[in-house]
């Protein structure tokens, strides 16, 4: 089957209507808070996603039958990047993390018990989420398989004890889809369970909320402790020690939607670029006849269609259920990370000192969003060794030891 990069008419019109919004609404409200969000202001993000629905582009990844406009990730990859324009714009559409990699997930896993209680008012914007799986060194991060939170059997259901932290999103929300550890020990590669948490639940217990170099993601990151934390068992979500497989589920393709949206920072970076090259004048001539400059310039170019490229690529790989589609989303994740951080960097040295100016000119707040993004959903340094490590797979044969002298 050839691979289609053409853009459906529909899905053109609602990219463009998006830009639009985003022009129009969502960046003068970024500019109002700073792109700040960490705070978790609800009275902003209910009227942006009003907005949004009036406007006609609220949830685009959402199925039809839940409110949405039901897009494929090939459709979702033209109206992310869109929304990514700004550092609001996936709040305002309810298509930012964690909630649509959330809302993805129950889609495919949850019962229709769940859905109702959960994805329903989570697709509708009612509620939040959070998907706590990362916990304080020794435990998971990088590396899934060193979970230790456990969940023990109890009467009616399971009782959850274990630390987590940098859980996005996690104060305010409603819910939490939570990993622990329910047969094995850390390290094993399976025993792990997803259950749903309600806030509020006893036992769980918001400690802190930790201070980040990005702040524009709503609500920021906590550190949770469960203490005796019991559920029911219609609070498993997926098969009892299947996690790691149900989390993949939401991960691979997760990781490709931040690709999306950091994709439409990079542009905008790119965009305040041209404009400072085209109309700042030094040394005699616009910025934009400097022979530097225009290298600068031209790298950011080829970097950004190096990534819409790979992201359409990965999102057909998804969408078609291709085998490969497990290994391409690592490789478009550590490029795209690593091709966005640089776009932003080359527009703020363009820019000089108006782009380290955090009021007037938004590249400080970029670069500060940005550089996260290397870290989060795996750092490239993981993905990197999973890349390498499928491509030297079918290349591997025996080896024998060498002869004694």
């Amino acid at each position: 089957m050839p691979i289609q990069f053409d853009v459906d008419p529909t899905v053109a019109r609602l990219a463009a209507t998006t830009s639009a919004f985003v022009r129009d609404v969502v960046i003068p409200a970024e500019r109002a808070c700073g792109g700040s969000v960490h705070d978790g202001p609800e009275d902003l993000r209910q009227t942006l996603q009003k907005a949004a629905r009036e406007a006609g582009v609220f949830a685009p990844h959402v199925p039809t039958r839940w409110g949405g406009h039901g897009l494929d990730l090939r459709g979702q990859a033209a109206v992310f990047e869109a929304a990514g324009y700004s550092l609001l714009g996936p709040l305002a559409l309810n298509c930012a993390a964690p909630d649509e990699g959330n809302t993805h997930l129950l889609e495919r896993v949850a019962t229709d018990d769940q859905k109702q209680r959960y994805l329903r008012p989570l697709a509708a914007g009612d509620t939040r989420s959070c998907f706590a799986m990362t916990e304080p060194a020794p435990g998971a991060g990088s590396d899934p398989r060193a979970l230790r939170t456990v969940a023990t059997r109890v009467p009616g259901g399971w009782r959850i004890d274990g630390h987590k932290w940098f859980i996005s999103g996690a104060r305010g929300a409603g819910f939490a889809i939570v990993m622990a550890r329910t047969s094995g020990d850390p390290g094993d590669p399976g025993g792990a369970t997803m259950f749903l948490v309600d806030a509020g639940t006893p036992g769980m217990r918001i400690v802190r909320d930790i201070e980040t170099l990005d702040e524009g993601l709503f609500a920021g990151h906590s550190e949770i402790v469960f203490d005796g934390c019991v559920v029911g068992d219609e609070q498993v979500l997926g098969a009892v020690g299947q996690g790691f497989a149900g989390a993949q589920v939401r991960l691979g393709p997760a990781r490709l939607t931040h690709c999306m949206r950091w994709l439409g920072a990079a542009r905008r970076a790119q965009d305040v670029a041209l404009e400072r090259a085209g109309s700042r004048l030094a040394f005699g001539a616009v910025l934009g006849d400097l022979g530097m400059v225009q290298q600068m310039l031209a790298d950011s170019e080829i970097d950004i269609e190096a990534s819409r490229a790979l992201i359409l690529r990965t999102a057909w790989e998804l969408d078609t259920g291709s085998a490969s589609a497990a290994h391409l989303t690592s490789v478009s994740k550590t490029f795209v990370a690593e091709a966005v951080y640089r776009v932003v960097d080359r527009a703020v040295q363009i820019c000089g000192a108006l782009g380290i100016s955090t009021a007037d000119a938004p590249l400080a707040r970029l670069l500060r969003e940005v550089r996260p993004f290397r870290i989060y959903d795996g750092p490239s340094e993981t993905h990197r060794f999973a890349i390498a490590r499928r491509a030297v797979r079918p290349y591997r044969r025996p080896v024998s030891a060498p002869a004694e002298a």
